[in-house]
């Protein structure tokens, strides 16, 4: 057992954090780690109520006596999750513990500090790091380059980024990105870490709820297995790479003709709050919108779309910028079926953003 700062402030056995994960983040997960000594933590957003997760808490609790944490992604959107709803759930769950990812937290600390929970937040670059630190996070885990998923715009790795961390920080941090193993762990403290943080490892475990075939490819992956995407969206991701990945980063060639445009602008405002809402909306928020265009006919024009344009998705941040905002300012208009005209406009500019010729 190795005694740090982080096992002390958590109450657990040993300073390995399982990262949260949609999807994979569920009772069974965070408890198996937590009973294992380390901190098992549940996906909250993965949960699609307050309700939901005040459940999936219960659920942990009955499986395990150890401290677990619960995982919260605060995301940009046209329509926010019940953040307020799930902190409740949090803190009648009896959760001490909670990671922070995304956005700044500072609007939920007073209830988070004021129910004597201890946060966590993941930050990808030393001067995030600092600002977590003002705003009163207890801890931060500092996800290097090399990490899975949103490993940040700097392009640090950990070898850089943990030293520099040791030598701004007063809190502890974790060591995110890359970490695998024991070794994983020695190198992290060494650079200054009091612990560390996994995410894709814990993946490849019995107790996640994911498809064997997936587990294996993880394991059987080498260093030169993975890709990045969405670089030029300012939202790069690191993922494992595949067929579907490869298709994103083909080209597309699309005519835009005036039958068409109609569909790529709905298409492109559900890709664009997709992508802006890290993949979290759904689609009959569109149907929603365009009322005239059924949740199966969205469905069926998102496939379309995506097939069409070869999964080639990127597009500058400055054009993204734009045209996101230009869209939010409409679509908050009280009638947007009123715009037909503003809208035409916007389509036409929209698909040139979309398909980036």
């Amino acid at each position: 057992m190795i005694k740090t700062k982080i096992t002390e402030m958590f109450g657990i056995e040993h300073p390995v954090i399982q990262g949260g994960m949609h999807y994979v983040g569920f009772a069974e997960m965070a408890s198996a780690d937590a009973n294992a000594g380390g901190l098992g933590i549940i996906t909250g957003l993965t949960q699609k109520t307050p309700d939901d997760l005040a459940k999936e808490i219960a659920k942990c609790h009955e499986m395990t006596d150890k401290p677990f944490g619960v995982n919260l992604t605060f995301l940009p959107g046209f329509q926010e999750p019940d953040y307020p709803g799930y902190i409740k759930a949090i803190v009648e769950g009896g959760v001490k513990i909670v990671e922070t990812a995304g956005r700044s937290p500072e609007a939920y600390m007073p209830d988070l500090k004021g129910a004597g929970i201890k946060v966590i937040h993941k930050c990808t670059s030393v001067r995030h790091s600092l600002k977590a630190e003002k705003i009163g996070c207890d801890a931060v885990s500092v996800d290097g380059f090399e990490c899975g998923g949103h490993p940040g715009e700097d392009d640090i790795p950990n070898m850089i980024l943990l030293p520099r961390a040791a030598e701004e920080l007063s809190i502890p941090f974790v060591a995110s990105g890359g970490m695998a193993d024991g070794r994983s762990l020695i190198a992290a403290m060494a650079l200054g870490a009091e612990g560390m943080n996994m995410g894709t490892r814990f993946i490849a475990t019995e107790d996640a709820p994911v498809h064997q075939n997936v587990k294996e490819a993880i394991v059987n992956a080498s260093e030169l297995d993975t890709r990045l995407i969405m670089r030029s969206l300012t939202n790069t991701e690191r993922v494992l790479n595949n067929s579907a990945v490869e298709r994103l980063m083909e080209k597309a060639n699309v005519p835009i003709v005036a039958r068409n445009w109609r569909p790529i602008l709905i298409c492109g405002m559900l890709m664009a709050s997709k992508v802006w809402q890290d993949m979290s909306s759904w689609n009959v928020e569109v149907s929603q919108i365009f009322p005239e265009y059924s949740l199966k006919s969205i469905n069926r024009l998102e496939r379309i779309f995506c097939s069409s344009l070869k999964w080639e998705l990127y597009i500058s941040s400055s054009l993204y910028a734009k045209y996101y905002f230009a869209l939010r300012s409409l679509t908050a208009k009280k009638d947007f079926r009123r715009h037909n005209e503003s809208g035409a406009k916007m389509g036409s500019r929209m698909v040139l953003f979309l398909l980036h010729i």
